[in-house]
């Protein structure tokens, strides 16, 4: 049997390895893009949830510009970041996180506005209001769970072109890392809440 192993040449061997390093690559990449096809598809999970908040927004706007003395300012801050969502997400240049920062912004604003309706209870005792308010909240849930399932998936993403030898077929291809969704500064504060009676 030695005598068979020495009649193989040494290009042979060479090839052999090469083959098997090229096979290596091979399912890493496919791992990799398997893996950046579901951070891409919970991303897309995010989008249909921050777009049906942004077609409920003008039905809102719509509801609470009947309180004749709301907050003005809240309602045109709200239009503008929804607004500005609206082209960020439309942007196929758009970066992730631009989009993510957008996303911060029209979160921001919507969370505004909810507070602020609080202070109007003739307006929040309506039956309008009181069915856009729960199909909000729904609303709210689905963009926290989306948002969360698109933090995961990033991370095991961004685990996975991090590690050896990972992260030299990465490298090579050109695999990056996503941003993370993450809390407003001072998010981890409870809000103060004060009643008036």
């Amino acid at each position: 049997m030695a005598n068979g192993l020495k009649k193989i040449p040494v290009w042979a061997w060479i090839l052999g390895v090469l083959i098997i390093l090229g096979l290596w690559m091979v399912s890493i990449y496919n791992g990799l893009v398997t893996k950046e096809g579901s951070v891409q598809s919970t991303w897309a999970e995010v989008e249909v949830q921050y777009q049906r908040r942004s077609d409920l927004v003008p039905e809102l706007v719509a509801t609470v510009q009947g309180a004749a003395d709301f907050e003005q300012s809240t309602l045109t801050e709200v239009t503008e970041a929804r607004t500005n969502w609206l082209t960020t997400s439309s942007n196929p240049d758009a970066s992730v996180e631009d989009q993510i920062a957008a996303a911060g912004t029209f979160d921001s604003a919507f969370a505004r506005l909810l507070v602020s309706v609080e202070a109007y209870p003739d307006l929040t005792a309506t039956e309008n209001f009181q069915t856009l308010q729960s199909q909000l909240e729904g609303t709210e849930n689905r963009v926290a769970v989306a948002r969360m399932d698109f933090n995961n998936a990033a991370t095991a993403f961004n685990v996975t072109i991090r590690t050896i030898p990972t992260k030299f077929v990465a490298a090579t291809f050109g695999f990056e890392a996503y941003p993370l969704f993450e809390s407003d500064e001072g998010s981890q504060d409870a809000p103060t809440v004060e009643f008036d009676f």
